[in-house]
């Protein structure tokens, strides 16, 4: 645990500022109004959204979701930013994913991520998050990731092992979700951990 001290340099040295990052084939940026419709392909899919913290949603929700998050910078402790996972070659949108810094301490974030549909299976959720952790690690010398998961999300679960994550926790019947209750795994990685891999 950071001193008081070193908490508040932490703070001062830290920059909020909009957030850009380049993969081989990816751009992650701000969304944009121009992302809406291939954002709403995805966000109005029952099956996309069966294990996300949002339902599905109608062009004009879309819409102002967009609205929303379009200036959002990142470093604001305790707010989940959403960003906009675009294909370098198509120029469409894909998919989406969101970073969130610990309102008491932003040395400690949580990600998540959504790839619409028509793209899974191509590489596109790792090669974003590898590219999200490395910033988080290694520019902004994050020092834990957090991801939390629906325990019946197979292909989520089985991404985040692949990364090297570790599960930290499994919570029974925890959450009223869509209807029902749910149960989630908690996963996470260390800096020291992510440093052992490379």
């Amino acid at each position: 645990m950071p001193t008081a001290i070193t908490f508040k340099n932490f703070y001062k040295s830290h920059v909020l500022e909009k957030l850009f990052i380049h993969t081989e084939r990816l751009i992650i940026r701000n969304l944009k109004p121009a992302d809406v419709e291939d954002f709403h392909i995805y966000r109005s899919n029952p099956d996309v959204t069966k294990y996300q913290g949002f339902n599905v949603m109608d062009i004009e929700q879309c819409a102002a979701f967009i609205e929303k998050q379009k200036d959002k910078v990142f470093g604001t402790a305790g707010e989940w930013v959403q960003y906009a996972i675009e294909n370098k070659v198509t120029k469409r949108l894909i998919g989406d994913c969101a970073i969130k810094l610990d309102i008491l301490n932003i040395q400690i974030a949580e990600t998540g991520i959504t790839i619409s549909h028509l793209e899974q299976g191509k590489g596109f959720a790792k090669e974003a998050m590898l590219a999200v952790m490395a910033f988080l690690f290694e520019t902004k010398n994050v020092r834990r990731i957090a991801e939390i998961t629906d325990a019946e999300n197979v292909a989520a679960i089985n991404l985040l092992k692949s990364m090297g994550f570790r599960q930290e926790g499994h919570f029974i019947e925890n959450i009223f979700f869509k209807g029902k209750w749910g149960s989630e795994f908690l996963f996470a990685m260390l800096q020291r951990e992510w440093n052992g891999k490379k």
